[in-house]
């Protein structure tokens, strides 16, 4: 199975892209110190700026709150290894360098001191905004990939699975590996997984390098089912019941991806290693050329067309990659990502992604999701903005889903959505 990127594009060779990079890689660098940083050192510099007869009496049971922030300390250290885990598979695919060597030398004044110890490239590059992505990503693997996750990902990705399954329900499953899905804003690589693992040949595609650094690891690096302890509400303190609540542990992944697509291969005419890829970058610039035009037999979005600035641009990509006859499964929400952007904001800052700008492909004139002007719409605007490029909607469904987002079941506060699912088929 292959979670790199598909074509010969190499991002240090642009400047930009570079610098991108980096800081996704010093983002998970930094998680460990950060996250104790902000979390638990300013937490015991507020503690102790209470009256000392207030913080006094805290400090004892049944409150023990000293203790609670030593047990945060000690879920950010389990989360850091897996922080830490990606930023080790990150620097090798896409930094080509070791982040192991990097470490401290066990004796600074060994020969070996000049080979170890010294910074990495990426120290020092992070930006505040890729620390919260990256934070953002570690909490995420409780959705794609813990078992706790379960309900929300049947939610969202069993649906789509049916649909799938349902249109092509007449194709014997040996022979599902002629089937070519795509899936744009692959995310952490669940759903591609699922994909795969019913039969299909399919394809992730992902802006973000946190993303794709994690489902790299996740993908192609785990070594068996449950590796890792997350505890996934660890960083925040609010809303909870319990201090049990916050300290919650969940094992990730639940499945080991390896065996699970070993498993799938079974009676199939394609191994799963050969059914499923991902690549890296800017959806409409990847995918609205010539090369890519009628080669999909679906494509699916889950919580996707809502990070358009401009959804005309994902509809007539996805136009351009369905075969005629071909079929778009949407299921999302309507929470458009740059609604309070100012004009021509949608940068490579904003956005996070994979040489996203077109120039770095060779194709300057088109920017993708860099382009500046947005525009948000209401489901129905959308449906029928569907429907105007040329496809019919054989399937629509508003509120019959509920579901969170990285959503603590156990939360005072609630959160949830009620997508809009739809079949559009290619005429």
């Amino acid at each position: 199975m292959a979670s790199g990127t598909e074509d010969e594009f190499d991002p240090l060779a642009d400047p930009e892209e570079g610098r991108v990079i980096y800081s996704v890689l010093d983002s998970f660098a930094s998680y460990r110190r950060a996250a104790h940083y902000n979390v638990t050192h300013l937490r015991r510099q507020s503690f102790y700026a209470l009256p000392s007869a207030h913080w006094t009496l805290l400090a004892e049971p049944p409150f023990s709150l000293l203790d609670s922030l030593s047990a945060v300390d000690d879920a950010i250290d389990a989360n850091a290894d897996i922080a830490e885990a990606i930023l080790r598979v990150g620097a090798e695919s896409f930094a080509d360098e070791s982040a192991e060597v990097h470490t401290e030398a066990p004796n600074r004044n060994s020969e070996d001191a000049n080979h170890h110890g010294r910074d990495p490239p990426w120290k020092g590059k992070t930006t505040k905004m890729d620390l919260d992505k990256a934070r953002s990503t570690i909490r995420q693997l409780y959705r794609d990939w813990s078992a706790e996750g379960k309900a929300e990902r049947a939610a969202c990705y069993d649906p789509v699975l049916e649909a799938l399954r349902a249109e092509f329900s007449h194709i014997p499953d040996p022979d599902k590996g002629e089937l070519h899905v795509l899936v744009p804003g692959a995310g952490l690589g669940r759903l591609v997984m699922g994909i795969c693992c019913v039969g299909f040949s399919v394809e992730g595609n992902e802006i973000s390098y946190h993303q794709l650094m994690a489902s790299n690891m996740i993908l192609n690096d785990i070594t068996r089912a449950e590796q890792y302890p997350l505890y996934p509400w660890a960083l925040s303190s609010s809303n909870h019941v319990s201090r049990a609540d916050q300290l919650q542990g969940v094992m990730i992944p639940d499945v080991h991806p390896a065996a699970a697509l070993e498993e799938a291969s079974i009676g199939k005419r394609m191994h799963a290693s050969e059914r499923m890829s991902m690549s890296a970058g800017d959806f409409c610039v990847v995918y609205k050329n010539a090369e890519n035009s009628g080669v999909y037999n679906a494509v699916t979005t889950v919580f996707f067309i809502d990070t358009a600035p401009n959804l005309i641009a994902y509809i007539e990509t996805i136009r351009n990659c369905l075969k005629t006859g071909g079929i778009w499964i949407n299921l999302g929400p309507l929470l458009w990502h740059f609604e309070n952007n100012p004009p021509g904001s949608n940068d490579n800052e904003a956005t996070g992604g994979a040489h996203q700008n077109g120039q770095a492909n060779g194709r300057a004139q088109d920017q993708g999701i860099a382009e500046p002007g947005s525009m948000e719409l209401t489901d129905d605007e959308v449906v029928a903005l569907v429907e105007r490029f040329g496809f019919k909607i054989e399937k629509h469904e508003v509120g019959k889903i509920a579901t969170g987002y990285i959503q603590d079941p156990r939360s005072m506060l609630m959160n949830i959505y009620r997508p809009s699912f739809w079949v559009a088929r290619k005429q």
